[in-house]
């Protein structure tokens, strides 16, 4: 069936070294590959979770918080810190700006802070009044002025 092996013994021992060096070597590396995935599971197990919200840091002494976001809001700059829920609503209540991507404070349902018009501010055209709609631009051409 395998007659392709060479007859003689000196050559068959040295396939049978050969290719138990290249079992050990393949062994190894799959012992490598399983711890390295072990460690990744394990890291990934042990990772802390995200914080639900964060409070962005100005620059300079105290670090003055600057703006609340979300945990995972992808906006947040890099000086900031974890909060909970609590100290976050309590710091949109206070006046510190809502993050405007992740809108914290539509998560947190603390009302009043958006950045629109507020609705006493809004004014309503008198009774009868006709809006007037302005006609679009025309040029007249200028016989003048080549096209």
């Amino acid at each position: 069936m395998f007659d392709d092996l060479p007859p003689d013994l000196e050559r068959l021992h040295t396939l049978r070294v050969w290719h138990a060096m290249w079992l050990a070597r393949i062994d190894a590396k799959i012992a490598d590959v399983r711890k390295r995935q072990t460690e990744t599971e394990r890291g990934r197990a042990r990772r802390p979770r995200p914080p639900e919200w964060t409070v962005e840091l100005g620059i300079g002494a105290g670090r003055p918080p600057v703006q609340v976001h979300a945990g995972d809001c992808y906006a947040a700059g890099k000086r900031r810190r974890a909060v909970d829920r609590d100290e976050a609503r309590r710091l949109l209540a206070d006046g510190l700006r809502a993050c405007i991507h992740c809108r914290p404070d539509t998560r947190l349902n603390v009302i009043d802070l958006s950045d629109g018009p507020h609705p006493a501010s809004v004014r309503v055209p008198p009774e009868g009044h006709r809006r007037c709609i302005p006609l679009p631009h025309r040029r007249s051409p200028n016989p003048t002025r080549p096209r």
